[in-house]
């Protein structure tokens, strides 16, 4: 597709930022967009190297894994060497941090051993409590600030080529999409896996647009948005409250299953609707919710002590896990990818979608990208054919109407 613009027009764009991160400097810069969601705008002239480099590396273009694997390839989950259940040992951070703090305590214990000099991780921006920002981490008190979702745009890539030229190393923290830009462009450019030894994801359902945060506040009754001081989406407990702030001190709150479940997926972006990877499988290790199930086997978000699914998918991934429960950072079980499967089903199920998503934009005249070797074809066959023609049938209504799947 080589052109951003192409990709912004077909609905492709992640946000990520490794357009305007790399290559040519200031050809290409990251900005809100009306909708909510941040995308890439043409500053100047985009030459063709750099526009080649998009064409490999951009993850609304191109998802492709190669075969070197250090784990066996599971058709839905990706290359897995081992799967656990755990949480920080830290008591603070595991109620704090949105699921158990698993991810953090990986954090930390890359720090307390100096395997990085900092951690690039995206958190709550200075500018304002509803916006992101991207953050560097050195220390406990700055990966406890970091800590829990931001269920927000963020573009951590957007800078990434000035970071690759300066000689600290870092772990990077980000959403599925993010890292697997980040794994694609290290084939093109050594510096990435000299300068990022680790990068970790967290799964995702998607990216809403700002557009949700301010529904999440009309519902919690805020009317002036310039009156929030603190926002948080959950935390703080598991799955915790979104929690609004004023600058009177009184709080407006309301529970999780109706800020994220009733409100905030119902403004994503359309990449994410068609995304093949929410799972993290381009990751180092992946951490998620690690939901308890309700009489019926299903996810059930009472709250309870948080705890974190963690996958470590290759051989360093898996050593660092090792290590951070060795050393008594991280508490962890095993468990199997059946028992995941349960407590993550969307996750389980949504190659299949993506598949049926991606046949109803060919038929409907939109471009789509190109994901190789994610084993979607085996996932639409296990989703079954009257659910994956329901969304076939669904999507393609939708992007008739001018709407997104």
């Amino acid at each position: 597709m080589r052109d951003v613009n192409t990709i912004v027009a077909n609905g492709l764009c992640s946000g990520c930022g490794l357009c305007a991160g790399v290559g040519e400097r200031n050809a290409i810069a990251m900005r809100d967009s009306a909708e909510g969601f941040r995308r890439p705008v043409k500053i100047d002239t985009v030459p063709d190297r750099h526009a080649d480099l998009l064409d490999a590396d951009c993850p609304g273009a191109t998802l492709a894994h190669r075969a070197d694997f250090d784990a066996p390839y599971d058709p839905v989950w990706g290359p897995v060497i081992e799967a656990r259940l755990g949480w920080s040992t830290d008591a603070a951070l595991r109620r704090h941090a949105s699921s158990g703090g698993a991810l953090s305590a990986l954090l930390l214990h890359l720090i307390a051993t100096s395997k990085i000099d900092y951690v690039l991780q995206t958190a709550v921006s200075p500018a304002s409590p509803l916006r992101n920002a991207l953050v560097e981490s050195t220390g406990r008190e700055d990966v406890y600030r970091a800590a829990g979702s931001r269920y927000a745009p963020s573009s951590p890539l957007e800078d990434i080529d000035a970071r690759l030229e300066k000689p600290e190393s870092f772990a990077f923290v980000g959403k599925p999409c993010d890292v697997a830009a980040l794994r694609q462009l290290a084939r093109h450019d050594p510096r990435v896996d000299e300068k990022v030894p680790y990068m970790i994801a967290f799964m995702c359902a998607g990216v809403p647009s700002y557009r949700g945060t301010s529904a999440v506040l009309d519902a919690m009754g805020v009317a002036d948005e310039s009156q929030v001081t603190a926002f948080r989406y959950r935390g703080d407990g598991w799955p915790g409250e979104a929690t609004a702030t004023l600058a009177d001190g009184s709080e407006r709150r309301i529970d999780y299953d109706t800020s994220w479940g009733g409100i905030l997926n119902r403004h994503l972006q359309f990449r994410c609707k068609i995304c093949p990877d929410g799972t993290g499988e381009f990751a180092d290790v992946t951490c998620a919710d690690g939901w308890y199930l309700d009489a019926d086997g299903a996810p059930d978000f009472e709250e309870r002590e948080g705890r974190s699914i963690v996958l470590s998918r290759t051989a360093k991934g898996e050593r660092l896990v090792a290590a951070a429960i060795a050393a008594k950072a991280l508490d962890a079980q095993p468990t199997t990818l059946q028992e995941v499967a349960r407590m993550q089903p969307y996750q389980a199920r949504r190659k299949g979608l993506a598949w049926w998503r991606l046949q109803a934009m060919a038929l409907s005249g939109r471009r789509r990208p190109g994901f190789h070797n994610l084993a979607l074809r085996e996932n639409a066959r296990r989703l079954g054919l009257k659910a994956g023609l329901r969304a076939l049938i669904g999507s393609c209504r939708r992007l008739v109407a001018g709407k997104e799947a």
